[in-house]
C-alpha cells in the first residue's frame, strides 16, 4: 500500500470526453496525484493525447501502461463493455483502480471484480460524481438536521429533450453490455436514492423508446419505482423528449416540508468551460436556480427559496480516494465497489420486473 506522503502516479485509459473533461482536470487538481499516463490507442490532429498533455508518457496499448511498474493508480474511462476486462488486468498487475460508472454491466463481474481487488490488496473505487452534485447534498442536509420531516416520497428526474440517438456508447451499446438511459443516467439517480434509503423491499422498472424507433428498439426511457419497508416510495426516472425550460430534478416530500429542484447541477459543464475546483465560482450555482421549501407555519404552507449548501465538489471523491489509497485503507474509499454492486442489482430487478410486469423483490 502507498506510504505517507508518496504521490501516487496514476493513468488513464481512454481519452474521451470522460477523460477530458472530468478525470484529468480532477487529477490534475488532486495534490497527491500526479498525471503519469495515457493510453489512446488511435491520436489523431485535433483529438490527440500526445499533443495536449506533451510532458506524460503515452501508450496506445492498454499492456504497455499496466506493465510499468511506476504506475500506483489505473483509471478506467471507456465504455462500460471494456470495464471488467480493463478492471481485472489493471488489479492483477497491481494497481488501484478508479472506474469511470457504470462500475461493470452486470452485479456478478461486479463480485468477481471485488474478490479479484481483496486478493490482490488493492482497493477500487467508482466514479459515481453525483453523490457530490450539490443539490443531492443540500437535500442530504435537509434528510439528516429534519427539516423535511418523515420522507414519504423521493422523486429523482434526469430529463432531457434530444430527440436524436447518440452516436457514443450512451445510444448504440445495448442494455445487456452496460449501455443505455438505465446504465448511462439511471446508474446516477439509483445511486443517490442508495445513499439516501438503501435497499429498497422491492423494485418496479417500466421502460420505454420515446424517439418512436420501432419494436424492439432498446430504452430511451425508464420509469423505476422503489418501495421501502416504512412505506417510503421513490421515483427515478429519466426521458428524451421532455421539452422545457427548467427539468425537474428533486421532488422530495416529507412530514414536516416539501423541498422542490429544478435545473441539473452545474459542475459538469464549468469543466466542460475549463474550468477546475478550486476556480473561483465552480460549482456555485446561479441564485436563480435555488431550489425551493415549502413548510406549514401555522396551518398554511409557507414557501421560501432555499439556495445550495458551500459545495464540496466532485474533487471531494477524488480526494477521498487519494487518502484511501495514501492509508491502504479500503473503509475510507469514497464509492466502495459493494455500494456499485447494490445499485447494479436494483438495475437488474428494474430490468427483470420491466420484462414480467411485476415487481422484484431484493
Amino acid at each position: 500500500m502507498a506510504s505517507q506522503g508518496k504521490i501516487q502516479n496514476v493513468g488513464v485509459i481512454g481519452y474521451g470526453m470522460s477523460a477530458k473533461v472530468f478525470h484529468i482536470p480532477l487529477i490534475q487538481t488532486t495534490p497527491s496525484f500526479r498525471l503519469a499516463a495515457i493510453v489512446q490507442r488511435k491520436p489523431v490532429d485535433g483529438n490527440s493525447a500526445p499533443a495536449d498533455h506533451p510532458s506524460v508518457k503515452h501508450h496506445t496499448t492498454t499492456d504497455t501502461l499496466l506493465s510499468d511498474p511506476t504506475i500506483d493508480i489505473i483509471v478506467v474511462t471507456t465504455p462500460p463493455d471494456s470495464h471488467f476486462a480493463l478492471c481485472t488486468a489493471a488489479l492483477k498487475a497491481g494497481k488501484h483502480v478508479f472506474v469511470e460508472k457504470p462500475f461493470v454491466p452486470t452485479s456478478a463481474e461486479a463480485s468477481s471484480l471485488i474478490e479479484t481487488a481483496r486478493t490482490a490488496g488493492r482497493l477500487i473505487c467508482v466514479y459515481q460524481n453525483r453523490r457530490w452534485d450539490s443539490d443531492f447534498l443540500t437535500f442530504r442536509k435537509l434528510q439528516k438536521d429534519g427539516t423535511l420531516g418523515r420522507i414519504v416520497e423521493f422523486e429523482t428526474h434526469f430529463d432531457r429533450f434530444k430527440a436524436v440517438k447518440p452516436e457514443t456508447w450512451k445510444g448504440q451499446l445495448q442494455m445487456d453490455n452496460g449501455g443505455g438511459v438505465i446504465y448511462d443516467l439511471g446508474t446516477h439517480l439509483l445511486d443517490q436514492a442508495y445513499v439516501a434509503f438503501g435497499l429498497p423491499v422491492d423494485v418496479t422498472g417500466i421502460f420505454a423508446n420515446q424517439r418512436g424507433e420501432g419494436e424492439g428498439a432498446e430504452p430511451d426511457a425508464f420509469t423505476v419505482l422503489l418501495r421501502y419497508k416504512d412505506g417510503l416510495l421513490v421515483t427515478a426516472k429519466a426521458g428524451v423528449m421532455s421539452i422545457d425550460t427548467a427539468q425537474l430534478r428533486y421532488w422530495v416530500r416529507g412530514t414536516k416540508g416539501t423541498y422542490k429542484k429544478h435545473h441539473l447541477d452545474c459542475q459538469e459543464d464549468q469543466l466542460k468551460a475549463g474550468l477546475k475546483p478550486g476556480d473561483k465560482g465552480f460549482a456555485v450555482e446561479d441564485a436563480a436556480a435555488s431550489g425551493t421549501l415549502v413548510r406549514m407555519v401555522g396551518d398554511k404552507p409557507v414557501k421560501e427559496t432555499y439556495a445550495n449548501i458551500e459545495p464540496e465538489t466532485y474533487g471531494a471523491l477524488y480526494r477521498g480516494f487519494a487518502d484511501a489509497v495514501e492509508k491502504g485503507d479500503a473503509g475510507l474509499v469514497p464509492v466502495k465497489a459493494e455500494e456499485s454492486r447494490d445499485v447494479l442489482r436494483i438495475i437488474e430487478a428494474a430490468r427483470e420486473s420491466a420484462k414480467t410486469g411485476k415487481a422484484v423483490k431484493l
